[in-house]
């Protein structure tokens, strides 16, 4: 069953080598991550699995790889040839930062329905007695002038629905993330969060919002349910 849940984006800037001179303008949010993965960690789960878009619905084993090269910089994480999409491999490396060690990377078709990422969500809670998830998504991507896509005015109350529904552990709302919505507003992480209502539901956790910022015009989230 899923005992704890923590929920992070993954912006490549995040990872300092990336970021480089502007490594710091992410302090804030780097360390709530931190603490997330720390909380998640203090659950004691039998069982971690990292879970983010990528390009299909597949597996990754513990010793899966993923690389940053394409973002200037040759940063590795894990063993052997990368593979993992750019969600997974900034996990990994928030996992790696943190000292916990997932037995799976799950990799979610971004165009997967809200059904068939709720039966994945529960076919994970269901595979460990004491199960935790670090789940990888980024909000909209077109709030504001700098941001990657053009400014949207339904972006920032897309992403505050999205804010609540990780504050409150509402799996409700979060299966009700419009994937349409999603994708004109250029938000990754819907059906990764929508894995995660799948194995919430019904498990009774608790939500905590750490962070809920748009620094370069892309929602970021951090959160802990336990």
């Amino acid at each position: 069953m899923l005992i704890s849940a923590a929920v992070c984006p993954h912006p490549p800037l995040l990872v300092p080598q990336v970021a480089q001179g502007a490594a710091a303008e992410l302090d804030g949010l780097r360390a709530a991550c931190d603490r997330v993965l720390a909380g998640l960690a203090a659950t004691g789960p039998d069982a971690i699995a990292v879970v983010g878009c990528g390009d299909a619905d597949r597996t990754h084993g513990p010793g899966a790889a993923g690389g940053l090269d394409g973002y200037g910089v040759a940063v590795r994480v894990g063993e052997g040839p990368p593979e993992l999409p750019l969600s997974l491999t900034v996990g990994r490396w928030l996992c790696e930062r943190s000292g916990l060690r997932p037995n799976r990377y799950v990799e979610v078709d971004p165009q997967a329905g809200p059904g068939r990422c709720g039966e994945r969500g529960a076919a994970l809670a269901a595979s460990a007695g004491r199960v935790a998830l670090l789940v990888m998504g980024d909000g909209s991507a077109r709030r504001g002038e700098h941001a990657p896509g053009p400014a949207d005015e339904r972006a920032p109350g897309f992403d505050a629905a999205v804010a609540e529904a990780l504050a409150a552990a509402d799996t409700a709302a979060l299966e009700r993330v419009d994937p349409a919505l999603a994708v004109e507003l250029m938000a990754g992480g819907r059906a990764a969060w929508q894995v995660l209502a799948g194995a919430a539901k019904g498990a009774g956790l608790r939500g905590e919002l750490l962070a809920h910022e748009a620094p370069y015009g892309v929602g970021y989230f951090a959160a802990l349910w336990r």
